[in-house]
């Protein structure tokens, strides 16, 4: 029977257009999707918009449109981003609709009849960008100002529905002594265990200063707090507040969420208060929050001022460029996973597309079809002459592959995507390194070693095949194109990586033809030569 696995992108907030921030993070969490999905694991990825909030109802305002209107708009720029980058989520919620909205308020509900909720008075600091209320004592820490705009704290008091969070402060405690890696990486774990040292204090769960929301049930006059509608879309995708619902049978076996990949700007709220809410509502907690940290352009913060946002439109300049699975590649492998911001810069991408891509996998696989082609007509020779394996200059080859696939699926699991992908090319430059040291082109030159030549080309084609099947989940155009080169057919949808990635499973006699995977590119691509130009008046006004 196949595992659940269960992963998630926090949902959008539809006030902006997309960027390389969301992109990225449904990015790797696609490539996760798609391995585990070969692996065996029954997967359900999840995406979406969070569309509440008074930012949206003033945007909307402004526009002189209504706010429903504005969310349809940008959502669907989210959803055609996805479309465009081929990311292939299972579902796409918005918290506009109608299933959404029922079981926020069944769980809100649930909620209040626990007496996890209370009715009290809020006097404090307010992050209006971030629509987060904030301590005394935190907003001390934070100089008053919003720790992801840097924009002035707002003094703000309001009558609200409370969150009893300060009733949860001894099991949050265990919890993170219990399951250290509830949290990763290990920076924003102690991160989080630094302010929950500080002790917890109750939360607003409701707004009374705008009406675009989910209403409190039983109190219309209040609407739910837009973070805590939100965080409930990784319940209500699955239909669990409706048990007797469709969604609920065909999905609760999916809960908990193996991975909540989100950005480190939104970590308390899901490493905390999440959590505390499920507690609270008596459910499996995730196995995993998994907070990445930023990406920023040629050592500078990404801003709209300075230019150097990465949008849609210059992904898809990278795009037209390198292609669809390089992009993938450099997001997989270079990206922010660790505790640390990513760089982005058009030369650095430039210098992985060549070293890892065309000097390694795309040379290697050229090398070793083009020899096929040259020394055997073009078809699989055997590494059994008489059903013997022939053993070439102490490779032991079906280990060393073994070992490769073992080491990229313990890697994918705990999500450590460069690092599988990394045990994929190593495999690739192990081939390379075999070829330099049997120099097979010159083995070629003597007739009498007609075996050991088949012995050698069949074993690194062997060896690119199987790391070929470890990087399908971050290039699956390229790696299709290959096998169709090398003559197979393979459903990563319906085949399994385990039984694929057997030695052996090349077919002798099975005609090949050269590849060249990845073509070279002279130059890097200029879009970062005018990325930091002066910010002109447009520029100011949009930031």
């Amino acid at each position: 029977m196949s595992r659940h696995t269960y992963i998630t992108t926090p949902i959008y907030y539809v006030n902006d257009k997309p960027h390389i921030g969301h992109a990225y993070t449904t990015t790797i969490c696609d490539v996760f999707a798609r391995f585990m999905r070969f692996d065996g694991d029954d997967v359900f990825f999840l995406t979406g918009t969070d569309e509440h909030g008074i930012k949206i109802e003033k945007s909307a305002q402004a526009r002189g449109i209504s706010p429903q209107a504005l969310a349809d708009k940008n959502a669907k720029e989210f959803k055609a981003m996805m479309a465009q980058l081929q990311l292939g989520f299972d579902d796409f919620i918005r918290t506009t609709e109608a299933r959404h909205v029922r079981q926020v308020e069944c769980l809100v509900g649930r909620l209040r009849a626990s007496d996890a909720v209370y009715l009290g008075e809020f006097e404090g600091w307010y992050d209006e960008g971030q629509e987060e209320y904030h301590t005394e004592t935190r907003a001390r820490d934070l100089q008053y100002k919003s720790p992801v705009s840097g924009a002035p704290l707002v003094r703000a008091r309001e009558k609200n529905y409370y969150f009893r969070l300060s009733a949860f402060q001894k099991p949050l405690e265990e919890l993170f002594e219990r399951c250290p890696d509830f949290v990763r990486p290990p920076a924003r774990r102690n991160e989080v265990l630094g302010q929950l040292r500080k002790g917890l204090q109750d939360v607003p769960m409701s707004r009374t200063n705008f009406t675009w929301g989910v209403p409190m049930p039983g109190d219309p006059e209040h609407v739910i707090y837009v973070w805590i509608d939100a965080l409930m879309n990784y319940i209500t995708a699955l239909g669990l507040a409706e048990p007797d619902g469709d969604a609920y049978r065909r999905r609760h076996a999916y809960w908990p969420p193996a991975y909540h990949v989100i950005g480190k700007e939104i970590l308390w709220f899901h490493a905390v208060i999440w959590p505390a809410l499920l507690m609270a509502l008596e459910l499996a907690l995730p196995e995993c929050i998994y907070a990445h940290s930023f990406w920023i352009r040629d050592g500078q913060k990404m801003s709209k001022i300075l230019g150097n946002f990465i949008d849609l439109k210059t992904i898809e300049s990278y795009v037209d460029r390198y292609g669809l699975d390089t992009w993938r590649y450099y997001m997989a492998t270079k990206g922010p996973l660790g505790a640390t911001d990513a760089d982005f810069s058009s030369a650095h991408f430039h210098e992985i597309y060549t070293t890892d891509l065309v000097n390694t996998l795309g040379n290697c696989a050229s090398r070793v079809t083009a020899m096929i082609g040259k020394y055997v007509n073009g078809v699989v020779p055997t590494e059994s002459p008489g059903g013997t394996r022939i053993a070439v200059g102490n490779h032991d080859w079906p280990a060393i592959c073994q070992q490769a696939v073992a080491d990229a699926q313990r890697a994918m699991r705990r999500f450590e995507l460069a690092s599988s992908i990394g045990s994929a090319i190593g495999l690739i430059r192990r081939v390379d390194g075999f070829i330099n040291l049997t120099e097979p082109y010159k083995i070629a030159k003597d007739k009498t070693r007609g075996d050991e030549l088949g012995a050698i080309l069949y074993q690194c084609l062997e060896a690119i095949r199987i790391g070929s099947l470890l990087l399908w989940a971050v290039m699956p155009q390229r790696m299709n194109q290959l096998w169709e080169a090398m003559g197979l057919s393979i459903d990563p949808t319906t085949d399994r990586l385990t039984t694929l990635s057997a030695w052996g499973g090349l077919e002798v006699g099975r005609r090949v033809q050269r590849i060249a995977l990845f073509p070279r590119i002279d130059a890097p691509l200029e879009a970062d030569a005018s990325s930091c130009r002066q910010p002109t008046a447009e520029s100011r006004e949009a930031t």
